[in-house]
């Protein structure tokens, strides 16, 4: 899948421009059975863990593995979002609307924003990282405001498709907010809760995080270190991300080796 990045890259710095002509990526694009099946199942440990700690009473390690779940569940919404997880189209947007039930957010909402803030990497137009350049308090403080703003804006620029996707995923979404609310069920109420409360914290972590102190030019953070790496699923490879979005998460870290070897001693700006 070949996409067209100088929209992103324009009057950008000269070896960035350089490096990623000189960068092979296309091999990157193509998983394996196994890293397909790896790719569908990465969020489901973490999410049946959850419901298992919460029935028991164990909901401060339940509220781990949920924060791990909602990280994982990141990952292959936004690897679906770009349709890089080597399925076919409908079946990525099948696994969208199953992890929008389960995220409570509507990821073709996402989806829409996200790809316009490709499109508008931190410029005047970019919706979704519009609050890149504020202070981390503040971004922390307006969260919760965060995917509504998303949502309105995806229902506004979506198109008739992805706009009856949304449609139905916010009724899969208030479907689940009910049923947490009227049903006996202590795990729904814990799972539902934690997600809410993950969905105010986006605007911090997944998109301040990695787009703070960057403009149109410098584009992105990105993060080395294997543990870190480790830890975050690889999803703080925003800088390799941006430069090759067809590229699927798990092969990140290689176009990360990649990138190095071809502007040594370039600087890039860290997450952590």
């Amino acid at each position: 899948m070949d996409m067209d990045l100088g929209w992103c890259l324009d009057d950008g710095p000269t070896d960035l421009l350089a490096a990623r002509g000189l960068v092979p990526w296309r091999d990157l694009v193509r998983l394996t059975w196994r890293e397909k099946a790896c790719e569908l199942t990465i969020s489901l440990p973490w999410l049946l863990g959850s419901w298992l700690c919460y029935q028991r009473g164990w909901w401060p390690v339940g509220l781990v593995c949920a924060f791990f779940f909602f990280l994982t569940g990141l990952r292959q919404s936004h690897n679906a979002q770009h349709y890089a997880m080597g399925l076919p189209r409908r079946a990525q947007d099948i696994v969208l609307a199953a992890l929008s039930t389960l995220m409570v957010g509507s990821m073709h909402a996402v989806q829409v924003t996200h790809l316009h803030h490709h499109r508008h990497c931190l410029d005047e137009h970019d919706i979704e990282a519009g609050h890149a350049n504020q202070r981390w308090w503040r971004v922390l403080l307006t969260g919760p405001f965060f995917p509504l703003r998303l949502h309105l804006a995806a229902l506004r620029m979506a198109s008739p498709v992805k706009r009856a996707w949304i449609l139905a995923e916010l009724a899969l979404m208030a479907a689940a907010i009910v049923a947490a609310c009227l049903l006996p069920c202590d795990f729904w109420r814990w799972h539902v809760a934690a997600m809410v409360a993950g969905e105010c914290f986006t605007g911090f972590f997944a998109v301040w995080s990695v787009h703070h102190g960057c403009d149109e030019h410098t584009i992105a953070r990105t993060q080395r270190g294997w543990l870190k790496n480790f830890v975050s699923y690889s999803m703080f490879y925003h800088l390799e991300h941006h430069l090759f979005p067809a590229v699927p998460t798990g092969h990140l870290p290689e176009l990360a080796r990649r990138l190095d070897a071809a502007t040594p001693g370039v600087p890039k700006q860290m997450v952590l």
